[in-house]
């Protein structure tokens, strides 16, 4: 089972289904994957993909989660209550075989505040049962030297010492095992030059910042939602003040 938590997740996620709640609880919404790209045939791995998913649905946020959350400052105590009842809905995520070779179809279609939450756990779980796949035999200190190598340019450049960088890789991960050792070694290795990452439950499990605030999916929203089309972003902006 890859995805165990309902925070596994980006921040973003939660402070954009708050305003959902408050404001657009009704808002009917589709999403659909799209896979950047070319040539990568999916077809093999979609009885694994829908067992995955069908597993993330069953999830529940527990008291200990739901208590890390309600200390975030910007979380009100109704919007935690409501993710205590919370679980995602199956009916409304269908994955079927795409119209171009190896291509999955893959679409979430129901209530804005009951699937704003499938979007980045269905796209680790698309990237990680490919890769657990094709690279059965990942090259960990392959990668461990990447990031290595990476993290010394900013270390060794005193021009870049008030330098920071922000994780938030969920969507595009490798694994959960690999973007785990990842923000623990940024943890470790940057010291004050690692801001945080914008996964909650790696956040939560390393005792770094969760960061985030909102997607364009928002800005995007309120296009259709608002009063306006030209006057959507400041509507957008008015309703998440």
């Amino acid at each position: 089972m890859i995805i165990t938590s309902l925070l596994d997740t980006d921040l973003y996620k939660f402070s954009m289904m708050q305003v959902v709640l408050h404001h657009f609880p009704a808002a009917q919404v589709q999403y659909r994957y799209k896979c950047r790209t070319p040539n990568i045939n999916l077809h093999p791995y979609i009885d694994e993909i829908r067992q995955e998913i069908h597993a993330l649905c069953q999830l529940r946020f527990n008291e200990d989660e739901l208590n890390y959350l309600r200390q975030l400052r910007f979380i009100k105590s109704d919007f935690a209550d409501f993710l205590g009842l919370f679980q995602l809905p199956e009916r409304c995520i269908r994955v079927e075989y795409g119209d171009k070779p190896g291509e999955l179809s893959i679409e979430v279609e129901g209530p804005w505040l009951h699937t704003i939450l499938f979007e980045i756990p269905v796209l680790a779980i698309v990237n990680e049962v490919y890769f657990r796949n094709t690279q059965p035999q990942p090259d960990w200190e392959e990668g461990r030297r990447r990031l290595q190598s990476k993290m010394e340019l900013v270390l060794t450049d005193a021009d870049l010492i008030d330098f920071k960088i922000a994780e938030y890789g969920t969507r595009r991960r490798f694994s959960k095992a690999w973007h785990n050792e990842v923000v623990a070694t940024l943890k470790s290795t940057m010291g004050a030059h690692f801001a945080g990452t914008s996964n909650v439950l790696m956040a939560k499990n390393h005792s770094v910042l969760p960061l985030g605030t909102m997607a364009h999916e928002y800005l995007q929203a309120c296009q259709a939602l608002g009063p306006r089309l030209r006057d959507s972003q400041i509507y957008a902006f008015e309703v998440w003040a």
